[in-house]
């Protein structure tokens, strides 16, 4: 809304000093004709904005000219701006209401502990791009349009159409009613309800979604984490799941867990390896999986997935042994 980027805008000068229409742009994620137009709106509202000439040009605020925001600590407004320079926000495709909402942080404080609690805010990062390894870590992405639409349905309490490509299956349309959202290690699922039937979705792999205007049949109040640990259970126990014990080269930990439902148990062994516990959707699922990771990975249990794994190799290697020319 307009309203909520002119006050950025302000706050922006506030905090920054003078800066140019083109950095007021990219900030505001808007064109610089846009800036312009509301440079002129501030002015003629009253708001003492002024344009500095010249190669370091820009536009700034009077010296001297704030606008009172008060009821927050210290404590408080670095707990928010710590929280903010993580990642969350971008999975629920908020990025640009928060970015709005902390500089609302940075000026509510006094003069005097504004300054200390930006300095103190940069101190914390939180999910950095890059591990010690420098590999960036394994994220999900989905794109703005499909969360913006997800998480529109599950404010609003509306039906929600999703178009879904499970594993192994071709993609298809269904409409569901969503529960909300939640998130596990960068990966965002989505609990909801179909035709009365609990559903769990990987947020990843919704291809498209539509909010409907239809209302969705859910409970007024909800325990996600309630919900979470009950849904995660009946998972684990599904009779079809097959659990792994599996040694793998941390490089190729994360290989490991984007093919498996789930990770139990975790813990490095005597070799520079880890040991992990993992469950499959079922044995092709845990041979096909491991079959992927060659010679960095090997299944300690069960035997039966070791057998069958030992016997595709035998037959690779069967057929590479004899003369294609023959």
């Amino acid at each position: 809304m307009r309203a909520d980027r002119l006050v950025s805008l302000v706050l922006l000068l506030r905090q920054r000093g003078r800066l140019t229409a083109d950095t007021l742009a990219r900030e505001l994620e808007v064109s610089t004709r846009t800036v312009l137009r509301d440079i002129e709106a501030l002015s003629a509202a009253g708001v003492p904005v002024y344009a500095e000439r010249g190669r370091h040009g820009g536009f700034a605020l009077s010296p001297g000219f704030r606008t009172e925001l008060t009821g927050l600590n210290h404590d408080e407004a670095l707990a928010l701006l710590t929280a903010g320079s993580g990642r969350g926000e971008l999975v629920f495709g908020l990025g640009s209401a928060l970015a709005s909402a902390m500089r609302k942080v940075v000026d509510a404080l006094p003069e005097g502990h504004r300054a200390t609690a930006s300095d103190a805010a940069r101190r914390f990062l939180v999910e950095p791009e890059t591990d010690l390894l420098a590999r960036r870590p394994a994220t999900e992405e989905v794109p703005d349009a499909t969360m913006i639409e997800v998480r529109r349905a599950v404010l609003a309490g509306h039906k929600l159409r999703i178009h879904y490509a499970a594993t192994g299956r071709t993609p298809q349309w269904r409409t569901v009613d969503p529960i909300g959202l939640v998130t596990v290690r960068d990966r965002v699922y989505l609990l909801a309800t179909r035709s009365g039937a609990d559903r769990t979705y990987r947020l990843s792999r919704v291809l498209a979604a539509e909010e409907l205007p239809e209302t969705a049949q859910r409970p007024n109040q909800v325990d996600l984490d309630r919900i979470w640990r009950e849904r995660s259970a009946r998972f684990l126990s599904d009779s079809d799941h097959i659990t792994v014990l599996v040694r793998v080269d941390p490089a190729r930990r994360e290989d490991l867990l984007d093919t498996a439902l789930a990770v139990r148990a975790e813990e490095p062994d005597a070799h520079g390896w880890l040991r992990l516990e993992v469950t499959f959707q079922d044995s092709r699922h845990a041979e096909w999986a491991l079959w992927q990771l060659g010679m960095d990975a090997e299944a300690l249990t069960p035997r039966s997935l070791r057998t069958s794994l030992c016997n595709r190799a035998a037959a690779i290697a069967t057929r590479y042994a004899e003369d294609p020319q023959k």
